[in-house]
């Protein structure tokens, strides 16, 4: 009697790395060799509306290569990382349905380890440190008793679980509901769950990296281009449509920066300066968000060859 065949592993790609390291131009490339569809693992790519400050792939890029996960709601809707791993799930299983390759690329490290893992790190993400800034003032404001009776009215079951002396995981767990809308308890059950779900799929991850100096240089350039190619008439549009500044959306790099200048409150080169600093803290941060996944294999944009070697020789591997 012949023995039944092992079902295949799902294979999946993952582009990632630092914004401006360049991304778009290799994963496009890799598209096209691979027979692959891309699905964005940008967190601010997924917004209508908002295409410069987001370097979000041209009109042109996308009808090279199909795209997935771009434009996805208005700047005024809420969107997590909840959202983003159902969403992934469910467009990586259509593209495999139809016999493409999901090449999953950005740099949202808290998107990637979602979808991967079922639960994600709060540590790093951008929204995530003011988030934690809001709830720390509000601890000192208002006091944890204040806090732990919010924690049990959104997460009865963390509640139970947690001393209400004990800030670190107070805090901890109170963010966690607020930057994604579900209770910390939840997210640990789904875990548990994603853990099995996640044995039929296998993710190559390649990170992107360059000399430190020669991203900034890059950094630098592109905040000028943006500047140059529309940004500000992007950010005059966005607030005559009625997306104010204080929008989540719009307290993100570039579209703040914008606003202060439009505002007067900056002038141009001011304007320039503090974006591109900001911007090149951003890469650092995510640098050190990528470093510690000892999953990821690095390569400079430019080995292209290498890469690919690398891409093939996953595809082509039996499990």
């Amino acid at each position: 009697m012949t023995k039944s065949r092992k079902k295949s592993k799902q294979r999946i790609v993952a582009i990632v790395g630092p914004t401006a390291v360049g991304k778009t131009k290799l994963v496009l490339e890799l598209a096209n060799h691979l027979d692959g569809e891309i699905v964005n693992v940008d967190s601010m790519q997924i917004y209508r509306f908002m295409d410069i400050g987001t370097a979000k792939p041209s009109r042109e890029e996308q009808r090279t290569v199909r795209h997935h996960l771009l434009d996805i709601v208005n700047p005024d809707e809420e969107y997590n990382v909840s959202c983003f791993v159902n969403d992934a799930e469910r467009v990586c299983s259509d593209i495999i349905s139809r016999g493409k390759r999901p090449i999953l690329t950005g740099g949202t490290g808290l998107y990637l380890k979602g979808f991967q893992e079922g639960v994600f790190d709060i540590a790093g993400d951008e929204a995530a440190l003011q988030l934690r800034a809001k709830l720390e003032n509000e601890l000192l404001g208002k006091g944890r008793a204040h806090l732990f009776g919010r924690l049990q009215k959104c997460d009865s079951v963390s509640a139970a679980r947690i001393h209400p002396n004990d800030t670190y995981r107070l805090l901890r767990t109170l963010q966690v509901f607020e930057q994604t809308g579900i209770p910390w308890s939840v997210h640990l059950a789904r875990q548990q769950q994603a853990v099995i779900d996640s044995s039929h799929r296998s993710i190559l991850k390649i990170g992107l990296t360059c000399d430190r100096e020669q991203l900034y240089e890059r950094i630098n350039k592109r905040t000028r281009k943006m500047f140059e190619i529309g940004l500000l008439d992007e950010v005059r549009s966005l607030l005559d449509m009625g997306y104010g500044p204080d929008l989540k959306a719009m307290q993100s790099i570039g579209y703040r920066h914008a606003v202060k200048f439009l505002a007067g409150e900056w002038d141009k080169d001011e304007a320039l300066r503090i974006m591109a600093r900001d911007t090149r803290r951003y890469a650092k941060r995510q640098f050190t968000w990528f470093k510690k996944d000892q999953q990821i294999s690095w390569f400079n944009p430019k080995q292209v060859t290498e890469i690919s070697s690398t891409i093939n020789t996953y595809l082509d591997e039996s499990l």
